[in-house]
């Protein structure tokens, strides 16, 4: 089967920022892209109306993807580009339309005045049960945000790449993660910047207030943990520059601090079979809502 990556559209602005960084993924990967649009049937008496029937709606989901499709063969030669409409709920559709793929992108809406996404409940139901890896790309996203600015501090899509920004946890780290960072990083030819937030257990705070010495012991055991955790990639993946940044605070706090440095950021989410619904845990919520460059959640064991 031939692998792909595949992007939901719904002609929103987010969602065709979401298609434009999907078509530079998949040139980036040399796969083809699919964009999927999903409809639902419209209920029995709106489908009487002449400008609210199911045909008016049918012509306007057909036409959204059909003329994306045609936009970005012009702006992305070479990459092979298919169209897909699907009826039914949208999260569960696109989870199982991906099911193959080797990546779901979304779009996410960015808030004004606010540096970051707001994910809404769709897109968090996506990114909870899919099994494939998830990118959800903020409204407004360019080329140009994902490298340097040139040398004139301009932005500038014929720069190299910005770092991709790792999130991980020292502790229980997970190789597909990982290697996916590491693998987005070597695609880009640019560098990973690994950063692991770590708070003490309650019990330690006051007596650390008192005890510098050792508050840097704890500092340092955590650095050497993360660098152990990345010492066979880094032999691994010689050629990517790599570097580590263990950090006292929240996790998803510097995660988010640091995405506005980073061209796409990178977080796991643990598989929780619970009989409450599927979860994608604090750090990977924290990113989602509020972190500037594109985030890529890669669920896990």
């Amino acid at each position: 089967m031939v692998r792909t990556v595949v992007v939901g559209l719904d002609g929103s602005p987010e969602s065709r920022a979401a298609a434009e960084w999907a078509a530079r993924e998949a040139k980036l990967r040399g796969v083809p892209l699919k964009i999927v649009n999903v409809w639902a049937p419209v209920p029995e008496p709106m489908a009487q109306a002449p400008l609210l029937g199911a045909e008016t709606q049918q012509h306007w989901t057909e036409r959204i993807p059909r003329e994306a499709a045609e936009g970005i063969r012009l702006r992305h030669p070479g990459v092979d580009v298919t169209t897909e409409q699907l009826t039914g709920g949208y999260a569960e559709t696109l989870v199982k339309a991906a099911a193959d793929a080797e990546l779901l992108v979304l779009g996410s809406r960015g808030l004004s005045g606010f540096g970051g996404f707001m994910v809404g409940s769709v897109g968090l139901a996506v990114v909870a049960h899919s099994a494939q890896p998830v990118v959800l790309v903020r409204a407004g996203e360019q080329a140009a945000d994902e490298h340097e600015p040139d040398q004139v501090g301009i932005p500038s899509a014929a720069t190299s790449y910005r770092p991709v920004l790792l999130g991980i946890d020292a502790g229980s780290p997970d190789d597909s993660v990982i290697e996916f960072a590491f693998e987005a990083a070597a695609r880009r030819e640019t560098g990973l910047r690994v950063v692991h937030g770590w708070n003490l257990p309650p019990y330690y705070v006051y007596g650390l207030s008192r005890d510098a010495l050792f508050n840097d012991e704890i500092a340092r055991q955590k650095a050497a943990d993360l660098a152990e955790t990345l010492r066979s990639w880094r032999q691994k993946y010689p050629n990517v520059p790599v570097t580590e940044e263990s950090r006292s605070g929240s996790p998803g706090v510097c995660l988010v601090d640091a995405s506005r440095e980073a061209s796409l950021v990178v977080v796991g989410r643990r598989v929780r079979r619970s009989p409450f619904g599927a979860h994608i845990g604090p750090v990977a919520h924290a990113v989602l809502h509020h972190a500037v460059a594109p985030v890529a959640v890669v669920a896990h064991n």
